[in-house]
């Protein structure tokens, strides 16, 4: 699924109307009963009978003053609240607030103060926010400010119409203040100020309400941000064939470990055996690999004596590169370490890599002086930064990445020719051609030590099993954040560990493929 930015809305609108032939007025009427119809459902089983649309005087009010008829008709008591005039309110939301008013839905009028709100909030079981869309460029002040902070302090339910007003619909931050809404019922696709943080702090339940754009306006090539959804692991992962053997679903070779963090490797490689992958060979230093075969049982490990026993180092390089016969997929980075003479061993064998690569963790450390080496791949290469390995590839702050993840991701990925995995809440999937897709699932449980390691292991599994990189990447993040939640139900979110998303990896592929 499609989300958009405040200008590729606006776009849609207008396209919709200009060259579809549909009023504005049609589009307004289906926002408003649709919006009507989940706020029925959302007080089917409570105890609410008045109902307070806190309207604007643009478009986002004349949704509210729709849904205010279409509940009156339903049997609900509503009033609206009206920040400005009825004489400020024109065009298609001019309309339907005469059609209310005919009706005899009473409308207060705000003018420079919020007296008659602070009074209707009272008398009120539920407010629905109806003040600004999707256009609000500039920061909440002083009267709306006041409107806002008294929806916010009225301990009521608040549905927001489209997007909580006052959070920019963009970029998800709040325009100096916002509405803090139980659901948000939004038109046409979803806003990506709402999907992302902070903003999806601030919309509760999202739902989506039709309301009769142009499928093809809707799916859009040129809208190049999507959702991640089951749907899509529908239609990547197979089911297995009978006539098939191990050698069917690809040998993924890992390069990994460090004394202190073989970890990492063990993660790594149980992560992709349960990801369905046929054959996993980890390649670690020889000092830690009776512990790497005592962790493994089904994993086969690869020995490599370099300088020092502790460390991979460029003396292993021919040695890696040997193992690489008959290899599917790479991974190579986790629990690794940052010395240079491991750097000198990443480089030189992603210089020569001809297989599907993904490079996480310490692998990341060693190419942010040469990133030219990521544009240079002649196989298709998948990085999994978190925040801080993003900024050191970048050479900025942690902060500036989390300020504009999107932009980050996709700039990152074009430039590069590659597929970034950009890790953290709301992880992404940015790919060469500039699109970008976002995951909701997971939860904060999974801000644990070894999370990254089981992510690179899924990925690098479907990447050896004969997944394109895009695939192997949607799949790996969003059936990595599904094992997450079901791990995180059984065992609760603050006692989660990575080992505990590994076992749950199996249950969500098949939930997905039987």
């Amino acid at each position: 699924m499609k989300v958009v930015t405040a200008d590729e809305m606006r776009e849609i609108d207008s396209r919709t109307i200009e060259e579809f032939r549909i009023p504005g007025v049609v589009l307004m009427e289906n926002a408003g009963r649709g919006a009507a119809c989940a706020v029925e459902d959302y007080i089917a089983d409570k105890d609410i009978n008045k109902v307070l649309v806190v309207a604007g005087k643009g478009n986002n009010g004349g949704d509210g003053f729709v849904l205010a008829r279409h509940l009156v008709n339903g049997g609900l008591d509503c009033e609206i609240c009206l920040a400005g005039k009825e004489s400020d309110v024109s065009g298609d939301a001019r309309t339907n607030m005469d059609v209310a008013s005919a009706m005899g839905i009473t409308i207060h009028e705000m003018v420079e103060n919020i007296a008659s709100l602070e009074k209707a909030i009272h008398q009120s079981d539920l407010i629905v926010d109806a003040l600004f869309g999707t256009g609000l460029n500039q920061p909440v002040k002083d009267f709306y400010r006041g409107i806002i902070d008294a929806v916010n302090f009225s301990e009521l339910p608040v549905i927001s119409l489209d997007i909580p007003s006052g959070l920019d619909s963009t970029t998800g931050r709040p325009l100096g203040a916002a509405i803090e809404a139980d659901m948000t019922v939004t038109f046409c696709l979803p806003k990506i100020g709402s999907i992302i943080y902070p903003g999806a702090d601030y919309v509760g339940e999202l739902v989506l309400a039709d309301i009769g754009a142009p499928y093809e306006l809707l799916e859009n090539d040129d809208l190049k941000t999507s959702l991640i959804m089951e749907e899509d692991m529908v239609d990547i992962l197979l089911p297995r064939e009978g006539d098939t053997h191990k050698g069917t679903y690809g040998h993924l070779l890992i390069v990994a470990g460090s004394t202190g963090k073989s970890g990492a490797a063990v993660m790594t490689a149980r992560a992709a055996m349960r990801s369905g992958a046929g054959l996993v060979t980890v390649a670690a230093p020889s000092g830690i690999n009776s512990i790497l075969e005592m962790k493994l049982t089904e994993v086969m490990t690869e020995p490599l004596s370099g300088k020092d026993e502790a460390f991979l180092d460029s003396s292993v390089i021919e040695g890696v590169m040997a193992l690489l016969d008959r290899k599917a997929s790479i991974i190579i980075g986790p629990g690794l370490s940052r010395r240079e003479e491991t750097g000198k061993m990443v480089r030189e064998v992603m210089s020569r890599l001809k297989i599907p690569a993904l490079l996480d963790a310490d692998a990341l450390w060693h190419l942010s002086d040469e990133k030219d080496i990521i544009k240079k791949a002649a196989s298709p290469l998948i990085l999994t930064p978190h925040p801080g390995e993003m900024a050191q590839l970048l050479g900025i702050s942690s902060k500036e990445v989390q300020e504009d993840r999107i932009l980050v991701a996709r700039k990152f990925a074009t430039h590069y020719n590659c597929y970034l995995v950009l890790k953290g809440a709301r992880t992404l999937v940015g790919t060469p051609d500039g699109e970008v897709f976002i995951n909701q699932i997971g939860n904060p449980g999974m801000a644990t030590a070894g999370t990254g390691d089981v992510l690179s292991g899924m990925i690098g599994s479907f990447l050896g099993q004969g997944y394109s990189p895009l695939e192997a990447c949607l799949a790996g993040v969003y059936l990595h954040g599904q094992a997450g939640d079901l791990a995180a139900n059984e065992k609760g979110e603050a006692g989660l560990i990575a080992t505990d998303i590994i076992e749950k990896i199996p249950e969500v592929i098949n939930k997905i493929t039987s």
